[in-house]
């Protein structure tokens, strides 16, 4: 599979990093004074400052929920997703939808979490 490259704004590269790098365990690339590049599962994130840009302010319905629309992840095992669900919770992370299980019982079932 090849790697893929995703560009997105944040409000601070100190936050970015502390998250990525530190709480995720995503190394980061290299950083410049407007951008961080971090491996994200080898794949390339890149962050860039724009506050303006930053966040969620449009939903979709799904499951029953509003997903932000503009979101990425990573594809685990049910145990990589439970034990990096807990880290962010002891961590005492800001999720915008708690973990949970998607489409539970149905085809296409995943565990999901959005913060």
């Amino acid at each position: 599979m090849q790697p893929f490259q995703l560009a997105f704004p944040v409000i601070s590269l100190n936050k970015a990093h502390a998250f990525y790098d530190d709480l995720l365990g995503c190394p980061k690339y290299r950083s410049f004074d407007k951008w961080v590049d971090f491996d994200f599962y080898g794949h390339q994130i890149v962050a860039h400052t724009s506050p303006s840009k930053a966040g969620h302010n449009n939903t979709s319905a799904v499951d029953g929920q509003n997903v932000p629309v503009r979101h990425f992840g990573m594809v685990l095992t049910m145990g990589q997703w439970t034990a990096l669900a807990d880290k962010l919770k002891a961590a005492n992370t800001q999720f915008i939808i708690e973990p949970y299980i998607r489409f539970k019982g149905a085809v296409g079932e995943q565990a999901t979490m959005f913060f």
